[in-house]
């Protein structure tokens, strides 16, 4: 008799893949054949899944129709299935995934706004902090400034795209009734994602906006982040920088080195 690890790794496998047959061995029938009280599971698992997907990517959805999507979310929840308890984690690959699918190959554009639409979701169920004082700021002495770290708010997310990806999401709202068409020759697009009180907001960034945020992000000091961004454009304002950002609440916490 297989051990209680062994059971549930073959129900686990029996659910996302019908042609493993080993945990269908092992159920008993009782009314209905092994085989049709699995698929009942297996209906609800995907079923579950592709209406958790549905909720996360609205604009994907509309963007690629109903049975391209039920599609997609079939075989993403098969070869990625949730390793949380909590519905709300899962789909975070789903950009990626797509990247390599060959389905979406003529859509290059669908794995950003995926990234973008994944993005509004965390920032939405983010955990809840103050944005940065001002005055903590203000507190640091001047030659010590260069070392200060700058965190960005939990509530906050980056996203960098190639495409014009911020478009394409304002045009796939429901409240849009302009042309859904979007020309891709826009050009790249970044975008802030930022939650304030209970509204996400989605904010374009300049690419020397976004190069400072997102050297702060990964941990870089106040003076390697200021480099990344003149090594965008030299002209880069710093003063106008924080007084957007630090207001504006995407910063939440500084930290100065020992």
């Amino acid at each position: 008799m297989p051990s209680l690890p062994e059971l549930q790794s073959a129900f686990v496998r029996g659910v996302f893949d019908p042609a493993d047959a080993v945990i269908a061995e092992l159920i008993v029938p009782a009314g209905m054949s092994a085989e049709a009280r699995l698929a009942v599971y297996r209906r609800n698992v995907l079923g579950n899944y592709a209406a958790a997907l549905r909720d996360v990517y609205p604009v994907m959805l509309r963007l690629v129709g109903e049975p391209f999507f039920e599609q997609l979310a079939r075989t993403y929840a098969t070869q990625s299935p949730s390793r949380s308890g909590d519905l709300h984690d899962f789909g975070g690959e789903l950009g990626a995934f797509l990247e390599v699918l060959p389905a979406a190959r003529d859509l290059p554009y669908l794995a950003d706004v995926a990234r973008l639409e994944w993005a509004v979701h965390r920032a939405f169920h983010a955990r809840h902090a103050p944005p940065l004082d001002p005055a903590h700021l203000a507190a640091v002495p001047p030659e010590r400034l260069a070392d200060v770290r700058l965190e960005l708010h939990p509530a906050a997310r980056l996203v960098r795209s190639p495409y014009p990806v911020l478009t394409i999401w304002r045009v796939n709202q429901p409240a849009s009734d302009g042309d859904h068409a979007v020309d891709l020759a826009l050009g790249a697009e970044h975008v802030l994602v930022i939650r304030r009180a209970l509204e996400v907001a989605l904010e374009p960034l300049s690419e020397t906006e976004y190069a400072m945020l997102d050297a702060l992000d990964a941990g870089r000091s106040l003076a390697d982040a200021l480099a990344a961004a003149q090594n965008v454009s030299a002209d880069f304002d710093l003063e106008a920088f924080l007084a957007a950002h630090v207001l504006g609440g995407t910063l939440s916490r500084l930290r100065l080195p020992d």
